[in-house]
């Protein structure tokens, strides 16, 4: 053959095989799905009600992973877990990064709230057990989802349920026993205050259940987060022992029965390694429970089950809205690290404490059960040597049409609605308790007002944190869609 004949055979070829096509050509969007069962081993482990053998459902922790081409990945895990250290979440996703070479900042990891999940810790042969157990699950479902990553589509949609949510913050009359506060004072809304004197919610309700769909590249059923703005149900059976003692069952929640029960919508055969997960909106003022509505009594764990119903309902509904599957989203991350100012109590809060804390056991709890509590609370933040600033990780991620924030926190539900008023995406929720646990974050209007979110303590930073959080998210996810 002549080099001329040569030359064009190879320029004819180049055509259709070009070696240095970019790398944008060559992306392939994957998802993976993964979960892992936490579930204690060693007994008795602990709960809040005290120690237990007993499970009722599973623990479990499960995640979804995201790529497009090496420099746009995402990940995100949600922990059966009241909630979940930096600690613990660092230390997870630099396990992850040093094998995998994932960049840690592109890992979300969140906790559902859930109150009758197991606690770890190092005071307990249960508790060691436990620790060891759920640290070790958390690294291996972020390495199963990475390894698990296929090419794939995915879709974004959301519905609403209504039904279930409720704004546990509202007024009563001023001054009366139901706004008495740990402080000796009063407040201008109570939680859970019961039905009586009720005279309206103090906040609003966000009804939304969002959904993103991955299907594998055919369209099977692969994964599928879902975000609800609804704390956790409760409601757990207990079990008695033949000595009398009632034992709290492990429990997962309304969290664990939506992962078992949404395989179930996308047809009568769960398809085979799909994965569902429920995370947790901005819910730090939005509960079940129903006051001022009557409502025929449950059974243990009926409530739960009626909850995950009707939000697996609200998702399989939110699906079938899905026109088009995107075959090459858009995923990008953004995090910051933010100083905030831990609330320094004024010399009149100190003094208040102390006198208090002088009185008789009897007198603080007729004050309030949560007198002494407070009181000393108050103490600790104003000690020389306690902490003034705080880092907190706050994330940003787009996958595709899909914004997803995350907040540190406990978030009372305003918050939440103003981000998905005021973001620059299509579709945006949120995610709380996610990379670190640090109590309540109101919004200072809701600070006003009193009320358990706000008492120093069970929130621990100043008013107007919230304000510089959502200013910080609001430009990230501007960043994002540039």
């Amino acid at each position: 053959m002549s080099r001329v004949l040569l030359s064009c055979c190879v320029l004819i070829s180049g055509l259709f095989v070009n070696p240095t096509a970019s790398a944008e050509e060559k992306k392939v969007f994957k998802a993976g799905a993964a979960v892992v069962d936490i579930s204690p081993d060693v007994f008795p482990f602990q709960l809040r009600s005290g120690p237990s053998q007993y499970i009722h459902d599973p623990i479990s922790v499960r995640a979804l992973a995201f790529e497009n081409g090496a420099d746009q990945r995402c990940l995100i895990a949600v922990i059966d877990a009241i909630g979940i250290g930096r600690e613990m979440a660092d230390e997870a996703k630099l396990a992850v990064a040093e094998k995998t070479g994932w960049d840690p900042e592109s890992i979300m990891i969140a906790a559902t709230h859930a109150h009758t999940t197991p606690k770890g810790g190092d005071t307990s042969p249960g508790r060691i057990a436990y620790e060891k157990k759920r640290r070790a699950g958390l690294a291996e479902v972020l390495l199963k989802s990475i390894d698990a990553l296929q090419p794939a589509r995915v879709g974004f949609a959301s519905d609403e349920e209504a039904s279930e949510v409720r704004n546990r913050r509202n007024f009563y009359e001023e001054g009366t026993s139901s706004t008495r506060n740990p402080f000796g004072g009063y407040d201008k809304v109570r939680m859970n205050g019961g039905t009586k004197g009720i005279i309206k919610p103090a906040g609003p309700i966000d009804p939304e259940v969002c959904v993103i769909n991955v299907q594998t590249e055919r369209g099977k059923p692969l994964g599928l987060l879902a975000n609800y703005t609804l704390h956790y149900v409760g409601g757990i059976p207990s079990v008695t022992e033949e000595d009398g003692r009632v034992r709290g069952m492990a429990s997962a929640d309304y969290f664990g029965e939506f992962a078992r029960v949404m395989p179930y919508r996308l047809g009568s055969r769960p398809p085979e390694g799909f994965v569902a997960m429920m995370s947790n909106g901005a819910s730090g003022d939005i509960n079940n429970i129903p006051f001022g509505i009557e409502r025929a009594p449950r059974a243990p764990f009926e409530q739960c089950r009626i909850v995950a119903n009707k939000a697996a309902d609200a998702s399989w509904r939110a699906i079938r809205k899905i026109e088009t599957y995107d075959s090459a989203p858009i995923i990008a991350t953004r995090q910051r690290e933010v100083t905030l100012t831990y609330r320094m109590p004024t010399k009149a809060e100190v003094e208040n404490a102390l006198r208090l804390l002088d009185l008789t056991k009897e007198e603080r709890e007729e004050i309030h059960k949560k007198t002494t509590n407070y009181a000393n609370q108050t103490i600790r933040f104003a000690e020389p040597d306690s902490p003034r600033t705080e880092e907190v990780i706050i994330q940003a991620f787009r996958i595709g049409d899909q914004a997803i924030v995350s907040l540190p926190f406990e978030v009372l539900v305003e918050i939440g609605l103003e981000i998905k008023e005021k973001s620059p995406a299509p579709r945006t929720f949120m995610i709380e308790l996610a990379n670190g646990s640090y109590g309540y974050l109101p919004p200072p209007n809701q600070v006003e007002l009193g009320g358990y979110e706000t008492w120093i303590g069970t929130c621990r930073f100043e008013k107007d944190s919230s304000e510089l959080l959502v200013k910080e998210l609001l430009e990230m996810l501007g960043e994002l869609w540039q």
